[in-house]
């Protein structure tokens, strides 16, 4: 059951299961407060944190307003998490739930911009900060200036917008092009189901560690965390995997535009990945050695959250 031994139950699935049968049924409904308190809490932020410190707030007795900066309620949620992923159906049937029991929301609400902090301070008992860490991680190399290089959360927002239907189609689509995904985690597998639904040409995603096994060593047991080689429905769906290799430098097409990625392979030295000197290699190449084809109308993401970046090229 925990994995120790033997695979572990999908515990996951057998949640979704039950909460997505009790959502079928009607057994999953609003729970407003039998008592109110009088105070009055304002939470900055809709995302996961935000949503969940509000409704048991609310249920708690309290008057609570959610303010959000973005024009929908639900953070990452809402733009951060692709459609393929999660849904919207089931943020929405949640807010509406949490609607019922009298939470408040308002969105297009920046603080510090349009929402003053200081008349929060004098209207609310209290105020819960849960406006999530929207800086992303940047890649220091040369190149990084270069037109055609995106974060993350500048492609896989887009892509959500097409979904709810404010786009026709992305400003950043990878329809007919190779991309690089530069690190793993979570991000980098939404970025990698987000190209293979635009109609990609090729993935390869990129990971500066070693490639993990696929089953636990003696040396990794419960209950740590099991190190080991995860693959994703996104993974499973197409795109090559490469580890340990960085990323050295962005390679200009000649007119300010990103074509290729010149990398080099790393090794674990007293706690410190270094450069495994004569690795050096184009991201042309760097999948088992066949080349991958750059044009000069070339773009490249970074999507960080951890430490992802995606390069796309031209076919």
């Amino acid at each position: 059951m925990l994995g120790i031994n033997s695979d572990a139950v999908t515990i996951k699935q057998v949640e979704v299961e039950i909460i997505d049968r009790a959502w079928e049924q009607g057994w999953v409904v609003p729970q407003a407060p039998s008592v109110r308190t009088g105070k009055r809490v304002v939470v900055i932020g809709s995302g996961p944190a935000g949503l969940a410190a509000a409704q048991q707030l609310t249920r708690a007795g309290h008057e609570v307003i959610v303010l959000e900066r973005a024009d929908r309620i639900g953070g990452l949620l809402r733009y951060g998490i692709p459609e393929f992923k999660m849904e919207k159906r089931h943020l929405e049937r949640r807010l509406a739930q949490m609607e019922a029991e009298g939470t408040e929301f308002r969105t297009n609400a920046t603080v510090g911009e349009n929402v003053d902090i200081e008349v929060l301070l004098a209207s609310y008992d209290a105020i819960v900060l849960a406006a999530g860490a929207t800086a992303a991680r940047e890649l220091p190399v040369p190149g990084r200036e270069l037109a055609g290089i995106h974060q993350a959360m500048e492609y896989l927002p887009l892509a959500n917008r097409v979904q709810q239907g404010d786009l026709a189609s992305s400003p950043i689509d990878v329809a007919g092009k190779h991309v690089v995904i530069i690190g793993g985690g979570d991000t980098g597998a939404d970025c990698l189901g987000t190209a293979h639904r635009q109609g990609a040409a090729g993935v390869t995603q990129l990971e500066i560690l070693p490639r993990p096994p696929d089953t636990r060593a003696e040396t990794n047991p419960w209950p740590q965390w099991s190190l080991v080689l995860r693959t994703s429905s996104a993974h499973e769906e197409g795109g090559e995997r490469v580890f340990s290799v960085n990323t050295e430098r962005f390679v200009d097409d000649g007119t300010g535009r990103v074509k290729a990625l010149l990398l080099h392979e790393v090794e674990m030295i007293d706690g410190r990945f270094q450069k495994v000197e004569g690795s050096e290699r184009s991201s042309r190449s760097a999948s088992s050695g066949r080349r991958r084809a750059h044009g000069s109308n070339s773009s490249v993401w970074l999507s960080t959250s951890g430490a992802t970046y995606v390069a796309a090229t031209t076919s």
